[in-house]
């Protein structure tokens, strides 16, 4: 047992987990958290490490092993060759995450069981959701936008019932929809040639690497409308002014790259890509947290 545990999690498939990828997800969590009344410091722990090092990974390693990539993916410039390992590892993590969801209670395991299985849809070869381009961008952005600010909420605040549907909250869950679906057809936007080779004709593929840019600003214009109405209507004006001030770097290089790639549409590349996830993940992440800061001084 102990030399196949060995050579099941061999290098290879521990970079295809793509663990420090899950930083370009956190945003969403701290936004759940932030908005939070009261915070259950155990389920938010638990939903936190379940999500973070257990789900996303074992998506992302079952989304390698589908789709076979040679060339860069996300968060992987160079991604080793793809084994059957990946597909066993995927199941081991998943089948982790649930149980610590176990330790929350019964609804979130099922909650979990919802976002694993649209997950598995999306990448499987039988179903292939993504290849579908608005039907799988719709699932990205609702799944990885509002309804895991859905998970990590009703987690932290240990509600589990319909009087968590509060006004508040379902706005909430459309900003956090807003955003994901505006951010992702940018990381798609340097994969057009093998996923149109896969038959995977993404948003982005079908937008074109300008259209990928005038769509993804479009839908950042209205999650600030949403966002203008969201804390004007339940905080106060400071706190759009904040969430839009983090925002001023993102708009910053949004337009410096699209000027690039004006130029030579050769830059719409993994590097620059990889460069905007970053600040926009590191800058959300910092609006949240001081959001959080203020929210729970009072």
């Amino acid at each position: 047992m102990k030399k196949f545990n060995a050579s099941l999690f061999d290098r290879n498939t521990l970079i295809h987990l793509r663990l420090p990828f899950s930083f370009f997800l956190f945003p969403i969590f701290c936004f759940a958290i932030s908005q939070s009344v009261s915070i259950n410091m155990g389920n938010t722990f638990l939903i936190f490490l379940s999500l973070h090092f257990f789900i996303y990974p074992a998506s992302n390693i079952y989304n390698s092993f589908m789709d076979e990539d040679k060339g860069s993916i996300g968060g992987l410039k160079n991604p080793p060759p793809v084994t059957r390992k990946l597909y066993y590892v995927s199941i081991l993590f998943d089948a982790t995450g649930i149980m610590l969801c176990f330790l929350i209670n019964l609804k979130m395991v099922l909650m979990m069981l919802v976002y694993i299985s649209i997950s598995k849809l999306y990448s499987w070869k039988k179903t292939r959701l993504k290849k579908y381009g608005v039907t799988g961008w719709l699932l990205v952005m609702l799944f990885q936008g509002g309804y895991t600010f859905l998970l990590v909420n009703t987690a932290s605040e240990n509600i589990f019932d319909l009087s968590w549907l509060s006004a508040l909250h379902i706005e909430a869950m459309i900003l956090a929809t807003l955003l994901i679906g505006g951010f992702y057809p940018l990381t798609q936007i340097y994969q057009h040639d093998e996923d149109s080779e896969r038959g995977d004709y993404t948003i982005s593929y079908n937008l074109g690497i300008t259209g990928t840019f005038i769509f993804s600003g479009s839908l950042f214009i209205i999650a600030c409308i949403v966002a203008w109405n969201y804390f004007t209507s339940f905080y106060n004006l400071n706190q759009f002014l904040i969430f839009l001030g983090c925002l001023v770097p993102v708009i910053v290089y949004y337009f410096y790259w699209l000027g690039k790639t004006l130029r030579d549409s050769r830059l719409a590349d993994y590097d620059h890509t990889r460069r905007m996830t970053f600040i926009s993940s590191s800058c959300m992440i910092i609006c949240w947290t001081i959001i959080f800061l203020i929210n729970y001084q009072h």
